[in-house]
């Protein structure tokens, strides 16, 4: 799975061709999760509510590349949090 980014331990990764809605993983230490990227909400995982949080302030900056990868199935490397 690509590494799209990584911020504060937390990985985040993309999987092209992978089952719908259109969504990336984070994994924090032995936590994972998935995040739908239309709404950014944490459709499956366990990750603690910081982890949480900076996922989702780091995805609202990048909603619409991440869109842009999932439907084009072309992988680049985005910012991480700053």
């Amino acid at each position: 799975m690509p590494e799209i980014t990584r911020f504060y331990g937390i990985i985040i990764k993309l999987f092209f061709g992978d089952h719908p809605p259109p969504h990336f993983h984070a994994v924090y230490g032995e936590h994972n999760a998935i995040f739908n990227i239309e709404t950014l909400e944490m459709i499956e995982g366990d990750l603690p509510s910081r982890a949480r949080k900076l996922v989702f302030e780091w995805a609202t900056s990048y909603q619409s590349d991440l869109q842009e990868m999932w439907r084009s199935q072309e992988f680049k490397k985005l910012p991480p949090l700053q």
